[in-house]
């Protein structure tokens, strides 16, 4: 009877354990993780080379226009500046201009660039240049071609102005008088005055205190 008993015990335990083992079993197949999806690579990768691309691109096709524009200027200036006859030379500040006037549509080229590119768009550099020829009405009558250097985008645009005046008295002398009432013959002298020793600026002091 003690046997019986005993077996029967077992037998339930037994039967317990898998029923138990089969319970744990079924989560594990249920919450099985899923394969990771690389979402994040496609819409990440193709970003960097279009902005290269582009950027390479734009900086090719302003080196090309460059070499079209330094092609044209020696092209209509065989042998140089020097070598034209309407020129002006014009002073501003620290910077130089050397202006030709040639016939043409209006074209404006500086350093082998085109003005509205060189004056960055500025409207009061690019009428400095334009102010001889309006003044005469001759903005759509000459081209002009500059080589300017030294000091500052302001400065060359209003040693232009100079220049151009200069060499617009070379195509007429009858262009002095509407040049000269409107001040365009005139050499502005004024600099920047020197720093003084001792001094912070030309004339600005040091903060003096008594106590």
């Amino acid at each position: 009877m003690a046997m019986a008993t005993s077996v029967s015990a077992i037998t339930s335990s037994l039967s317990s354990l898998s029923f138990s083992s089969q319970i744990s079993q079924k989560p594990l197949l249920s919450f099985s993780p899923l394969p990771p999806k690389p979402l994040s690579l496609k819409f990440a990768a193709p970003k960097f080379p279009a902005l290269v691309v582009a950027s390479s691109a734009s900086v090719a096709e302003s080196g090309l226009e460059k070499l079209d524009l330094e092609k044209l200027v020696k092209s209509r200036l065989p042998g140089g500046f020097a070598a034209q006859t309407i020129i002006g030379t014009g002073r501003r500040k620290s910077a130089i201009a050397r202006v030709v006037l040639q016939e043409g549509t209006g074209k404006i080229i500086i350093n082998y660039r085109d003005a509205q590119e060189y004056l960055q768009g500025n409207p009061l550099w690019l009428q400095y240049v334009k102010t001889p020829l309006v003044t005469l009405g001759y903005e759509s009558s000459y081209d002009v071609f500059v080589k300017a250097h030294g000091g500052g985008l302001s400065g060359q645009a209003q040693a232009i102005c100079l220049g151009v005046a200069r060499a617009l008295l070379k195509v007429s002398d009858s262009h002095r008088s509407p040049l000269k009432q409107e001040g365009l013959l005139t050499r502005d002298s004024r600099v920047v005055e020197r720093k003084k020793p001792g001094l912070r600026k030309a004339r600005k002091r040091p903060q003096f205190s008594k106590r």
